[in-house]
């Protein structure tokens, strides 16, 4: 029951909180205790040493007083010796004693004689000294009192007086000692409340938003892309709600996109195989009849083409994930690739009652870069412009020179894209359009294709008034 109370204070074994306090709070309570024991020792070192001072002082009066009267008077020396301790008017706070040459007390302010013995170092100190000079003592009593004693030794008299002490309690000073040591603990422990409270909220403050962070997590792990974070706090934690919330929107995209594509892909593949089959199936029954079978092998040719353009752009998009997407880079004739895309689509064009027209410049300036890649992007482009534009639609190339730039155009009177699709036009696997074949990756595939030769690809578009595609290279690629 115990272990489950702390388990349940502290967080499991390795929490963040567990570590804290481990890490922190009890850095802070060993120096806490440190200071209080380091200022205990100089409280109590300054107390004491202040009350030696003040005994001293007085006994250095007391000694004074009886000097004088033994240089002036040493005859009358062993009665002033009795007068001053007798009449010792400060024996409320120290009390005044005389002792004889063995060390035994004969006198005291008080009047009374000690219960105990009173014989201290400083006492045999003094006793032992051949010069006047006051010795002292700091210490306990054999009773148990803490007491500071000054002993000073008084000159050969004929009352046969040995030494002269002054002796004060130190009970007053250790009550106020210890007040303030208690003091200090409470502030202390104060302290240490304070800091746990504050600490233990400011932990939680970040481990429960992270617990609750890696809650969703585990749920978008596992496909579920529904829920968002509520953000509590303007801070790191807050900010870091919001980019797993933007994450969270984008893989949500990203599946949904994904799945489309599944069906796409699924469809552009079943409709080329399905019209393979069926054509190789009808010449197989009539192996004989010419225009059938020559019909029959134009249309698994141009299927069989349409199934291999897909399966490259699957490839291309699959080399861009994994980072082994690369060009080999020579000097080229831009014109030639774009006439040839051009060629390879003005044929199609015609047949399925569209116009594509292209107006050749008569030169431009070679570049270095990658001239099947880049006829892969022009025909990815002039392809999409076919494919969505209607009979009896234009389709129109250009190419010219700007800025030190090769400006490539292909633009189309066809269907025209949505403005609120235009910014993930070239995200892989977004149609714009679903009513019309392909794998909506070869957009994608063309623009890192001209990123990578330092260009770019941009698309401007009008929903059901056309779409125009522009490619700028530079001349020089490195």
């Amino acid at each position: 029951m115990k272990t489950e109370l702390i388990e349940k204070i502290l967080g499991k074994k390795n929490s963040t909180l567990r570590r804290w306090i481990i890490n922190n709070f009890l850095v802070i309570l060993i120096i806490l205790v440190g200071i209080l024991l380091a200022s205990s020792i100089l409280i109590r070192s300054y107390y004491y040493n202040t009350a030696r001072s003040f005994v001293s002082s007085r006994m250095n009066t007391v000694s004074g007083l009886l000097t004088r009267s033994y240089n002036n008077a040493r005859e009358n020396y062993s009665t002033e010796v009795k007068n001053t301790v007798t009449n010792w008017s400060e024996k409320g706070r120290i009390e005044l004693l005389a002792t004889d040459t063995k060390g035994n007390t004969v006198l005291t302010s008080s009047g009374f004689s000690p219960r105990y013995d009173l014989a201290t170092r400083d006492l045999y100190d003094s006793l032992l000294n051949e010069n006047s000079g006051s010795t002292s003592f700091l210490g306990r009593l054999p009773s148990g009192e803490n007491i500071v004693a000054v002993t000073m030794k008084l000159p050969k008299n004929d009352a046969g007086y040995g030494t002269i002490r002054m002796m004060s309690s130190l009970e007053n000073i250790d009550r106020q000692i210890d007040t303030l040591i208690l003091t200090m603990i409470v502030i202390a422990a104060s302290i240490m409340f304070l800091v746990a409270i504050s600490g233990m909220y400011f932990v939680r403050s970040i481990v429960v938003p992270v617990r609750s962070l890696g809650v969703m997590a585990g749920r978008y792990a596992k496909g579920d892309f529904s829920i968002r974070i509520a953000k509590k706090n303007d801070d790191e934690i807050g900010d870091l709600c919001d980019i797993i919330n933007k994450m969270a929107e984008d893989l949500q995209t990203s599946d949904s996109i994904k799945n489309e594509f599944i069906s796409s892909v699924s469809h552009e593949l079943r409709t080329p195989l399905t019209a393979i089959k069926g054509w190789a199936e009808t010449i197989e029954g009539d192996p004989d009849d010419t225009e059938t079978v020559k019909k029959g092998m134009h249309i698994i040719t141009t299927e069989s083409e349409r199934l291999s353009q897909m399966v490259e752009e699957l490839l291309d998009f699959s080399r861009m994930q994994g980072g082994r997407f690369s060009l080999v880079p020579a000097k080229m004739d831009i014109l030639a690739e774009l006439g040839e895309a051009v060629l390879i689509y003005t044929e199609k064009a015609k047949k399925e009652g569209k116009e594509l027209s292209y107006e050749e410049p008569d030169m431009l300036p070679f570049i270095v870069g990658d001239k099947n890649r880049l006829r892969q992007v022009f025909i990815n482009i002039i392809d999409n412009a076919v494919k969505y534009t209607d009979p009896a639609g234009k389709i129109e190339v250009e190419a010219g020179l700007e800025n030190g730039q090769i400006i490539i155009t292909v633009s189309d009177n066809g269907v025209g894209i949505a403005e609120a699709d235009l910014p993930r036009i070239k995200t892989k696997f977004f149609k714009p359009n679903h009513t019309r074949r392909g794998s909506g990756i070869g957009l994608a595939v063309a623009d890192e294709i001209v990123t990578l030769h330092g260009g770019t690809l941009t698309v401007e578009s009008v929903l059901g008034e056309g779409t125009t595609v522009t490619v700028r290279l530079p001349i020089e690629y490195l």
